[in-house]
């Protein structure tokens, strides 16, 4: 969780320099340096998973509730259009992204879950709040899967396998 909030806050400043900056000299934080949207969804996400306690439907209404909930507290986080319209939804629905903002936020069930099946079937979980495409579904899981075979002890080549 702290390794995916000190990312987010480290890379901010160039969140939007569309790849202008390569240089691998620059500091790790500094005055442009904040949280984002990332950082609001990934604790919102730890915080419905632990609440929702394995189970699958009260994960998923959890982590909804705390999307919205966090999501609405901090409403000039950088959150995307398609995003920003799910969190002032009556009633929001998944919206079938298949981007990677459901893996930005996953990190938490990579830690929470003893077995890998179970990191997957909660990453998914998180994923169909609203990216519930099979691609934004899939990059979920993999992100995951990373955190949860690391914690675990397994080697860079068995990761990546």
């Amino acid at each position: 969780m702290l390794g995916a909030i000190l990312g987010d806050m480290v890379g901010s400043p160039y969140e939007f320099d569309r790849n202008n900056h390569k240089s691998k000299a620059f500091p790790l934080l500094s005055k442009k340096s904040h949280f984002t949207d990332d950082t609001v969804m990934t604790v919102a996400v730890a915080r419905g998973l632990m609440a929702g306690q394995g189970n699958a439907q009260k994960t998923f209404a959890e982590v909804q509730h705390e999307m919205r909930r966090l999501g609405k507290a901090y409403p000039n986080a950088g959150y995307g259009g398609m995003f920003g319209r799910w969190l002032r939804a009556e009633h929001p629905q998944p919206y079938g992204s298949f981007g990677n903002g459901s893996a930005m936020r996953v990190a938490a069930a990579g830690w929470l879950f003893d077995t890998l099946d179970k990191t997957l079937k909660m990453a998914k979980v998180t994923a169909e709040v609203t990216h519930n495409h099979p691609e934004g579904i899939k990059g979920t899981q993999a992100t995951s899967a990373v955190i949860f075979l690391a914690r675990t002890g397994h080697s860079k080549p068995e990761i990546k396998q």
